[in-house]
């Protein structure tokens, strides 16, 4: 029987890594499927007005930038070295950041104590989130703000299970990647202090580590709060401002919706709801509770956006499913395969809805309609190319004194990153912008004396320039409604500013 019992013993001793071999690669495998879709369909349309505006100051380094730290342009700027205005390229890192995100949902669950089922469940439900799938298709500062949130909850997890105060490094740093990518990170900052307190983490106060991952953190940021003390903290401008018109048109409105069907797959919100419950009556692991709360409660009062939350729910999810996990196994072999087969179905429905309206997989036809009839940020990839052609016909029309001396003035950060990026091909001068960073570079030299301008009206043309005729309008082949074609289609030629640059610039500091 001893000998029996050892051989057994020696089984399981070798059974169980391949088991966990065998589960992480399950989930590799899923963060891969991913990526594969995004690499094969990330060339379909073009770019979104907000990644022109990130290639735009990807030319223009600098320790801080008006509406966001430096290290979103910062991976551009090595992508664009790399790849050129190739989109598959300029999107991989955004790409690479998602599937990490998913990988890390799935071994948060893991380390929690669940098997593969509730493994690959939370990477499932991580994968298939609007917000994760979007983040995969273009490349957004949220890209990787997302990121950071799920590996800052993952290192936490990491932290309570092992009571390694080591991890609070590993959390720092990710902290101070998060503060150098969007300064929304503040909550989850705000949730991490508060969890500490409220828990029994609050033994860590008293520890070195602790102290030292909060170094960690401020001399990662250090160089961008240099910047902004330098430009008299610029982006707090620009955020009150973008805060004040957001609340103006209702963009939080439906805060609460959006955790739903926007933060989380719908189909993961049973999940998000247990472990929450379960976070909360785990004294371990309650510090990831506060964690999860403390920035949902804080952007709901502040009536932020509903996807600024996104980030707390896979470390919610991983624990829902472990939890679920267990809850089934009591449950009778029937009853076990039948709960499962009904989730799991009405996971895959949800799944294919949210991937049919995020992912472009078609260039034309039914599925495309259905993506750009409900994916706003779709349409805004559609037209840049034609505009910038636009604007170089009109150029070509002018005569060759005209030509020689014009300036292309826009009136935001889309136009500008078009005219920036897309215009040297047509052998077009950099864009004139006051908007956002633009504004800080300066108006041009030598000063032009024709104007080509874009995104205003024909009374705030006139207003700034003399002697505006209209010279073409702005619009798609495709015929998508989009900001560009609806509120911006005038596009005229004038002449030299009614006032000095020097005013022009003193009278125009616009934050969009």
């Amino acid at each position: 029987m001893q000998a029996r019992r050892t051989v057994a013993d020696t089984e399981a001793t070798l059974t169980l890594p391949d088991r966990r071999a065998s589960d992480v690669i399950t989930i590799v495998a899923i963060a891969t499927a991913i990526t594969l879709i995004h690499i094969f369909t990330n060339n379909r349309y073009g770019f979104h007005r907000d990644e022109l505006q990130f290639l735009t100051d990807a030319r223009h380094l600098d320790w801080g930038f008006v509406p966001y730290p430096p290290l979103t342009p910062f991976l551009e700027h090595i992508l664009l070295a790399f790849f050129g205005l190739s989109m598959i390229g300029l999107r991989m890192f955004a790409v690479i950041a998602q599937a990490i995100a998913i990988t890390a949902g799935g071994l948060m669950a893991r380390d929690l104590g669940g098997g593969r089922l509730a493994q690959v469940t939370a990477a499932l439900a991580v994968a298939f989130t609007p917000v994760c799938l979007f983040e995969g298709t273009e490349f957004q500062y949220t890209s990787f703000d997302y990121l950071w949130w799920i590996l800052i909850a993952w290192f936490s997890i990491k932290l309570l299970k092992t009571d390694n105060p080591r991890w609070w490094l590993a959390i720092g740093i990710a902290v101070g990647l998060g503060l150098e990518t969007k300064y929304s990170i503040a909550f989850l900052i705000a949730g991490i202090l508060t969890g500490v307190v409220l828990s029994q983490s609050r033994r860590y106060l008293r520890s070195a580590w602790f102290w030292a991952g909060i170094g960690i953190a401020l001399l990662i940021f250090l160089p961008n709060f240099i910047w902004l003390v330098r430009h008299n903290f610029i982006s707090y401008d620009f955020l009150q401002h973008i805060h004040v018109r957001d609340v103006g048109e209702g963009r939080g409105e439906h805060f609460w919706h959006d955790q739903a069907f926007i933060s989380t797959n719908l189909a993961a919100v049973p999940l998000a709801i247990a472990g929450l419950v379960s976070l909360f009556r785990n004294r371990r692991y309650r510090m990831i509770a506060w964690m999860s709360l403390v920035p949902i409660a804080l952007f709901a009062i502040a009536k932020g956006r509903g996807y600024y939350t996104a980030g707390v729910y896979p470390a919610l999810v991983a624990t829902g499913a472990v939890a679920a996990e267990r809850w089934t196994a009591d449950l009778g072999a029937v009853g076990r395969s039948t709960l499962r087969i009904a989730y799991f179905a009405a996971f895959a429905f949800v799944a294919v809805r949210v991937s049919a309206v995020v992912i472009p997989f078609a260039q034309s036809g039914p599925l495309k309609d259905y993506a750009l009839r409900n994916n706003s940020d779709l349409r805004e990839e559609i037209g840049w190319d034609e505009l910038v052609r636009t604007v170089a016909s009109i150029r070509d029309s002018l005569p060759p004194d005209a030509q020689a001396h014009l300036g292309i003035a826009v009136g935001n950060y889309g136009e500008a990153g078009a005219i920036e990026i897309l215009g040297p091909a047509y052998h077009l001068p950099p864009p004139i912008s006051t908007t956002n960073s633009a504004w800080l570079r300066g108006y041009p030299t030598p000063q032009p004396t024709t104007i080509i301008v874009l995104g205003n009206s024909e009374s705030q043309a006139n207003q700034i320039f003399t002697g505006c005729r209209l010279a073409g309008h702005v619009a798609n082949s495709q015929g998508v409604h989009n900001e560009e074609s609806l509120y911006h289609q005038e596009i005229f030629v004038c002449g030299p500013p009614r006032k000095p640059w020097a005013v022009v610039w003193n009278e125009h500091r616009d934050f969009g």
